[in-house]
Protein backbone atom coordinates (compact mmCIF):
# COMPACT_ATOMS: atom_id res chain seq x y z
CA UNK A 1 0.00 0.00 0.00
CA UNK A 2 2.93 2.32 0.54
CA UNK A 3 3.57 2.41 -3.20
CA UNK A 4 -0.02 3.49 -3.87
CA UNK A 5 0.24 6.25 -1.26
CA UNK A 6 3.38 7.52 -2.99
CA UNK A 7 1.59 7.46 -6.35
CA UNK A 8 -1.52 9.16 -4.94
CA UNK A 9 0.63 11.90 -3.45
CA UNK A 10 2.85 12.49 -6.48
CA UNK A 11 0.82 11.40 -9.53
CA UNK A 12 -2.90 11.15 -8.70
CA UNK A 13 -3.76 10.58 -12.38
CA UNK A 14 -1.53 7.48 -12.61
CA UNK A 15 -3.13 4.38 -14.17
CA UNK A 16 -2.33 2.27 -11.08
CA UNK A 17 -4.90 4.23 -9.04
CA UNK A 18 -7.35 5.01 -11.86
CA UNK A 19 -10.20 3.19 -10.09
CA UNK A 20 -9.88 5.60 -7.17
CA UNK A 21 -9.24 8.63 -9.39
CA UNK A 22 -12.36 7.91 -11.47
CA UNK A 23 -14.56 7.76 -8.37
CA UNK A 24 -13.11 11.00 -7.04
CA UNK A 25 -13.61 12.70 -10.40
CA UNK A 26 -17.30 11.73 -10.48
CA UNK A 27 -17.73 13.49 -7.12
CA UNK A 28 -15.60 16.57 -7.94
CA UNK A 29 -13.23 15.34 -5.23
CA UNK A 30 -9.46 15.49 -4.89
CA UNK A 31 -7.02 13.94 -2.42
CA UNK A 32 -4.58 15.84 -0.25
CA UNK A 33 -1.87 13.99 1.61
CA UNK A 34 -2.32 14.69 5.32
CA UNK A 35 1.43 15.15 5.81
CA UNK A 36 1.42 17.81 3.08
CA UNK A 37 -1.59 19.50 4.68
CA UNK A 38 0.24 19.61 8.02
CA UNK A 39 3.42 20.94 6.37
CA UNK A 40 1.39 23.62 4.56
CA UNK A 41 -0.19 24.65 7.88
CA UNK A 42 3.24 24.98 9.50
CA UNK A 43 4.57 27.02 6.56
CA UNK A 44 1.53 29.30 6.61
CA UNK A 45 1.86 29.79 10.37
CA UNK A 46 5.54 30.62 10.11
CA UNK A 47 4.85 33.10 7.31
CA UNK A 48 1.96 34.82 9.13
CA UNK A 49 2.92 34.59 12.80
CA UNK A 50 2.61 31.36 14.76
CA UNK A 51 0.74 33.09 17.61
CA UNK A 52 -2.43 32.99 15.48
CA UNK A 53 -2.16 29.26 14.75
CA UNK A 54 -3.24 27.36 17.83
CA UNK A 55 -2.16 23.95 16.50
CA UNK A 56 1.24 25.12 15.29
CA UNK A 57 3.39 23.45 17.99
CA UNK A 58 1.55 20.12 17.80
CA UNK A 59 1.59 20.13 13.99
CA UNK A 60 5.28 21.02 13.77
CA UNK A 61 6.21 18.25 16.23
CA UNK A 62 4.05 15.83 14.26
CA UNK A 63 5.75 16.46 10.91
CA UNK A 64 9.20 16.31 12.52
CA UNK A 65 8.53 12.90 14.13
CA UNK A 66 9.69 10.15 11.70
CA UNK A 67 7.05 7.62 12.81
CA UNK A 68 4.24 10.15 12.53
CA UNK A 69 5.58 11.40 9.21
CA UNK A 70 5.46 7.84 7.85
CA UNK A 71 1.87 7.49 9.08
CA UNK A 72 0.62 10.78 7.65
CA UNK A 73 2.37 10.24 4.30
CA UNK A 74 -0.14 7.39 3.84
CA UNK A 75 -3.20 9.34 5.03
CA UNK A 76 -5.30 11.47 2.73
CA UNK A 77 -8.13 13.95 3.16
CA UNK A 78 -10.75 14.21 0.44
CA UNK A 79 -11.89 17.64 -0.67
CA UNK A 80 -15.19 17.92 -2.56
CA UNK A 81 -15.71 21.00 -4.67
CA UNK A 82 -12.53 22.43 -3.18
CA UNK A 83 -13.88 22.16 0.37
CA UNK A 84 -12.56 20.07 3.26
CA UNK A 85 -15.97 20.17 4.95
CA UNK A 86 -19.02 19.42 2.80
CA UNK A 87 -22.65 18.37 3.07
CA UNK A 88 -23.46 15.00 4.63
CA UNK A 89 -25.25 13.75 1.50
CA UNK A 90 -22.12 14.38 -0.59
CA UNK A 91 -19.98 12.60 1.99
CA UNK A 92 -22.39 9.66 2.12
CA UNK A 93 -22.47 9.30 -1.67
CA UNK A 94 -18.69 9.41 -1.92
CA UNK A 95 -18.31 6.97 0.96
CA UNK A 96 -20.74 4.51 -0.64
CA UNK A 97 -18.81 4.49 -3.88
CA UNK A 98 -15.41 4.20 -2.17
CA UNK A 99 -16.46 1.44 0.26
CA UNK A 100 -15.73 -1.45 -2.15
CA UNK A 101 -12.09 -0.29 -2.36
CA UNK A 102 -11.54 -0.39 1.43
CA UNK A 103 -9.28 -3.23 2.49
CA UNK A 104 -7.90 -3.59 -1.02
CA UNK A 105 -4.46 -2.65 -2.29
CA UNK A 106 -5.20 1.08 -2.71
CA UNK A 107 -7.46 2.02 0.24
CA UNK A 108 -6.55 0.43 3.57
CA UNK A 109 -9.13 2.20 5.75
CA UNK A 110 -11.66 4.98 5.43
CA UNK A 111 -13.00 7.35 8.06
CA UNK A 112 -15.77 9.91 7.78
CA UNK A 113 -15.91 12.69 10.36
CA UNK A 114 -19.01 14.56 11.46
CA UNK A 115 -18.05 18.21 11.86
CA UNK A 116 -21.44 19.35 13.18
CA UNK A 117 -20.73 20.88 16.63
CA UNK A 118 -24.09 19.58 17.85
CA UNK A 119 -22.74 16.03 17.43
CA UNK A 120 -19.30 16.62 18.91
CA UNK A 121 -18.15 17.76 22.33
CA UNK A 122 -16.79 21.29 22.17
CA UNK A 123 -13.90 22.66 24.21
CA UNK A 124 -14.87 25.13 26.92
CA UNK A 125 -14.65 28.77 25.96
CA UNK A 126 -11.71 30.62 27.42
CA UNK A 127 -12.67 33.88 28.92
Amino acid sequence: RDEFAHVARNDPAAPSISTLANILSRHDAVMKCQFDAFADYVSEAEANGVENYHLYEWTKKTIEDPAKKAKYLKSFTLYVGGEEVYEKDKADELEAELKPLVGGPIVAKMFKYDTDPAHNPQPPHRG
